[in-house]
């Protein structure tokens, strides 16, 4: 026998919230309670009765009229509203509104010379064209920046700036008169400052602010980058002044405060040119033959004292950024990469996690507090990963151990529904010029899934010992895909002859791990990771815990690496502060705090994708009229996207440029379709195609496709 559907209940709030969207998307329309009810899916005797009080609040705050007895539309007065509006390359823009059921939908000749992030204030109005909620941009709050990059562009006695952003859909005006006085040329990349912004008719107009250099120059190119984010590439001297004067001394003291691991085998596993060594592990065998394990995390709130000059620039940056040829540091490097960094044969000051796990890699106890640790022996991942496979070299017994109680942690993370991404990384060599060489794709190994292991026992077990006590902390949340978004895929991968199950969550996690295993090695293997981690939701930083959907842990924060995030550093103090007995502490500051990082971490991601992009396409600019195999990663409106196998990188065919046919994007069946060949390519199709051209400046790789 099935199980009965739960009845939906509804809110008043979230009542009125359906009603004015169903209005909102049929502003002609009139409506009773009983045809709203049916298209929002309610029938219940509870709703009725509710709907119809709403109605009546609705009426006298004048956001809908009665045109008829018992039926209701939208009143089309001009209602405006606040929120952060987002730009396509199309030129059209949503606009999202908090607690708003639907983004706001802005048709290219209602946006003004704004870019996304934005907040702006819209006006709702009427559509005929779509079925969308639709509005127009009557005014902006905030502007996101004034600050842009791009391209110098110099005729007939005028000069503009060319961005390189699809986003973007204005230029800006720089006076003539500026350039030559300046003596500048044709085609520098340049940053400036818009003065004036113009409106729907009329460019911004600014100043040119720093010369950079010319477009596929290195640093030209990553200075081009860290500008269009607003990252500061260098700390301001009295920061850099202030963290030299940090004292490096351990005095007897704060020594006697802590738990002593000076003698207890310790070392670090990190990527070989990393510089900031924030975590290390020690092993020990107890008594009762079970294993002490220490996660030591640099003891960066030792050095970095809350609202000092330092803290509020780290909080500013809330997190470091990686470049491709450089590290941008949520530090300065005295501390990143020298008193803090857990370097070997030197004492270091740590916050620690310490847990007892028997051979079965259950946890039978655990401490948190203050420690003082002297790492051994700095590996390397590579170095790592060659002793866990010969069983030979220095802490053979030791990292074998730890790789065992690893796996073991691994299949119960597994076995409760957490999701294994098999996770490539894209790596360049570079040569003394910082040109691209060649593209390695890293896969993670043993050594690397050791190191993320006891990282996930540490971060989860300290949220976990915050949750029990009802404690205002930080959480790493991770929500339930979107239901929408899962089919999707789960119509994509039947392509391919995998069945992702969609019922409930368990199913979908087991189902998604299964899949990632079997596509393992094959060409469709980083494509279809790719679109599976699309599908998930973004992971944000929260004091309101919902619960890691992607680890499937119902408690999870970020503890382990306060030298390049902020949030971590708020977590090291918090505990401390509870450890000590604290209770009091303002939350909504804290929320304040996770907003932000959650903000600058998609910015650090944005920079570091577009650093990635910008020496896939110089490396590929070498390849210029050559074939390479790919495979359709994406389609959209103007073309498709191939990954180039063995390459880690996309190139666009633009849908002009598929020869034979006229093709379109058929967006209900999400393929390119011929108009009369009626010949389709879907994600995951195999092409052959050619380099066709490589624009450094916008980062992009042009093919064209061998039919």
């Amino acid at each position: 026998m099935s199980k009965r559907k739960k009845k939906r209940k509804a809110t008043t709030s979230s009542l009125r919230s359906n009603i004015l969207t169903i209005l909102r998307k049929n502003p002609k329309q009139s409506y009773n309670y009983k045809q709203i009810l049916r298209r929002i899916g309610l029938a219940d005797e509870e709703s009725k009765l509710l709907i119809q009080a709403v109605l009546i609040e609705l009426e006298e705050k004048e956001k809908i009229i009665s045109v008829s007895r018992g039926k209701f539309k939208l009143k089309l007065h001009k209602e405006t509203l606040e929120g952060i509006i987002d730009i396509t390359s199309s030129g059209n823009a949503y606009v999202s509104i908090e607690n708003y059921e639907e983004d706001i939908f802005i048709y290219k000749k209602n946006v003004p010379n704004v870019v996304s992030g934005d907040t702006v204030e819209v006006s709702i109005i009427p559509s005929y064209r779509t079925r969308k909620i639709e509005g127009e941009v009557t005014a902006v709050i905030e502007r996101k920046t004034d600050k842009f990059t791009g391209r110098l562009n110099i005729s007939n006695n005028t000069a503009f700036i060319i961005l390189s952003s699809v986003k973007i859909h204005f230029d800006i005006y720089i006076p003539y008169k500026d350039v030559v006085a300046r003596k500048l040329k044709e085609g520098l990349l340049v940053e400036c400052k818009i003065e004036d912004w113009g409106n729907k008719k009329l460019n911004p107009s600014g100043k040119i602010t720093e010369v950079l250099g010319y477009p596929g120059e290195n640093d030209a190119e990553i200075y081009s980058i860290l500008s269009e984010y607003n990252i500061e590439r260098v700390f301001d001297e009295q920061i850099e002044i202030e963290a030299k004067h940090i004292s490096s001394e351990i005095s007897k003291d704060v020594i006697k405060s802590r738990r002593d691991f000076r003698k207890i085998t310790t070392f670090t596993i990190d990527p070989f040119d990393a510089k900031d060594f924030d975590d290390a592990l020690s092993v020990k065998q107890l008594n009762n033959q079970n294993w002490e394990i220490g996660i030591h995390i640099a003891d960066v709130s030792h050095y970095v004292k809350k609202d000092s000059n330092i803290d509020k620039e780290a909080q500013e940056r809330a997190t470091s950024i990686y470049l491709v040829d450089r590290v941008i540091p949520m530090l300065p490097e005295v501390l990143s990469n020298n008193l803090c960094s857990l370097r070997p044969n030197e004492e270091k000051l740590c916050f620690s996690a310490v847990f007892e796990l028997n051979n079965k890699a259950e946890l039978i106890d655990k401490w948190f507090g203050k420690t003082i640790i002297q790492s051994d022996k700095r590996f390397t991942y590579e170095e790592a990963q060659k002793i866990i496979e010969t069983k030979h070299g220095k802490f053979h017994i030791e990292l074998n151990i730890l790789n065992n109680l690893a796996k073991k942690l691994r299949v119960k993370r597994k076995e409760k529904g957490a999701i294994s991404f098999n996770k490539v990384e894209t790596k360049f060599r570079l040569d003394d010029q910082k040109n691209p060489t060649s593209i390695i794709l890293k896969e993670s190994k043993e050594a690397h899934k050791l190191i993320e292991e006891f990282m996930l026992l540490a971060n989860r077990n300290v949220a976990e010992f915050i949750a029990k006590q009802s404690l205002p902390f930080v959480y790493r949340i991770h929500d339930t895909p979107n239901p929408e978004k899962l089919d999707i895929l789960s119509y994509f991968l039947k392509g391919f002859g995998y069945n992702l199950q969609t019922e409930n969550k368990n199913n979908i996690s087991k189902s998604m791990n299964q899949i990632l295993d079997d596509v393992k090695g094959k060409d469709e293997a980083s494509m279809i990771e790719t679109l599976s981690i699309r599908t998930m939701a973004k992971a944000t930083y929260s004091t309101e815990n919902i619960g890691h959907y992607g680890l499937a842990f119902n408690h999870y924060s970020h503890f382990t690496s306060p030298i390049r995030r902020y949030p971590d550093v708020i977590v090291h103090r918090l505990l401390q502060y509870y450890l000590d007995g604290g209770k009091k502490v303002n939350i909504n500051e804290i929320e304040k705090q996770c907003k932000h990082c959650s903000e600058m971490e998609i910015v650090a991601s944005k920079a570091e994708r577009d650093s990635i992009k910008f020496m896939q396409a110089k490396y590929i600019s070498q390849f210029i009229g050559q074939q390479m195999d790919g495979i359709i990663s994406s389609v959209t409106d103007f073309g498709m996207f191939i990954e180039l196998l063995d390459k880690g990188c996309e190139g666009l065919v633009k849908l002009k440029d598929i020869p034979g046919d006229f093709y379109y994007y058929d967006e209900p069946n999400f393929c390119i379709k011929g108009h009369s060949t009626q010949e389709v390519f879907r994600i995951g199709n195999s092409v052959k195609v050619k380099v066709r051209n490589v624009n450094l400046f916008k980062r992009e790789i042009d093919l064209a496709i061998l039919l």
